[in-house]
């Protein structure tokens, strides 16, 4: 259903609050750029130091500016079950495509109660539903036995992101849901082309904010099987994406969006701006690239 590059987009800040004529600016970018679908208040969205109206009124701006030209996902996810099938609601209400739920975190669950969980979510959200796996900010894993359960058991859920980092475990994710309707996706720019070999169709990428043409590219090579292509595009880029996480993820994709003129380098506390030294390092791979 979801099948490409789709952008997980930053939030550009002003001092005061939403940056909207930057963030139509990247908008457009990204739709010019040919990108397959945006996904919207995701970790790199920074939601987590967004207010609620803060929020609503940036889903309802992204989805006018959109205008249905490419799908639109809106991050869904929280470690309250109850608060999660409130936003998914929410989310099909103001006419999402798609909802992205990342895992709880912090409470840190059995896999019977991240089966229930999104089984929760589906019973009052009828939108098609991408889980995120990604242990390293949640604290709990997704384990492969547990995706194939919900692939067989929850039509709804038609994806998975998977930046756990792990290739034999993402290979043990692929084989549960052969045969099955849910599609693997990809959290990691790094792995994509290597998850794609194992079947995945889709890169939710950081990258694209700044590269959406190259990253859509990377994917439509893989997704034509042409891996060779894939990977010698993907090589080109490969210090630039090590760069984009040298710092915690949206630190230096911001750093990189502004130094390209699409937003100001703003982040709200605790993230604070990228340290001037990996700063130039950045600038200098985005000047050797020919990106700036």
């Amino acid at each position: 259903m979801f099948e490409g590059t789709y952008t997980a987009i930053i939030t550009p800040f002003s001092k005061t609050g939403v940056d909207y004529e930057s963030f139509e600016k990247l908008i457009e970018s990204q739709i010019s750029g040919g990108i397959n679908g945006l996904v919207f208040v995701g970790t790199t969205g920074e939601p987590a130091t967004m207010s609620s109206k803060e929020k609503q009124e940036l889903r309802a701006f992204a989805l006018k500016c959109v205008n249905k030209r490419v799908p639109v996902i809106f991050g869904t996810g929280c470690n309250c079950t109850q608060t999660a099938v409130e936003n998914s609601v929410t989310a099909q209400e103001e006419g999402a495509d798609g909802i992205l739920v990342v895992s709880p975190y912090y409470n840190k669950c059995t896999q019977h109660g991240l089966f229930l969980h999104y089984n929760a979510i589906a019973e009052k959200c009828s939108l098609p539903m991408i889980i995120y796996n990604v242990p390293g900010r949640t604290g709990v894993n997704i384990l492969p036995e547990t995706v194939g359960k919900l692939a067989r058991e929850i039509p709804s859920i038609v994806g998975i992101k998977e930046a756990c980092g792990n290739l034999e475990q993402i290979a043990k994710t692929a084989e549960q849901i052969k045969g099955t309707n849910l599609q693997l996706m990809s959290g990691d720019d790094k792995l994509a082309v290597d998850i794609a070999r194992l079947g995945g169709t889709t890169l939710i990428s950081v990258a694209s904010n700044a590269l959406p043409r190259e990253f859509t590219q990377i994917m439509a090579y893989a997704n034509a099987g042409k891996f060779d292509e894939a990977d010698a595009l993907y090589s080109k880029y490969d210090k630039f994406v090590d760069l984009l996480f040298s710092e915690v993820n949206p630190i230096p994709i911001k750093y990189a969006c502004s130094q390209l003129g699409l937003c100001q380098n703003i982040l709200r506390l605790p993230l604070t701006s990228m340290s001037e030294d990996k700063a130039q390092i950045l600038r200098a791979e985005m000047q050797r690239l020919s990106i700036i």
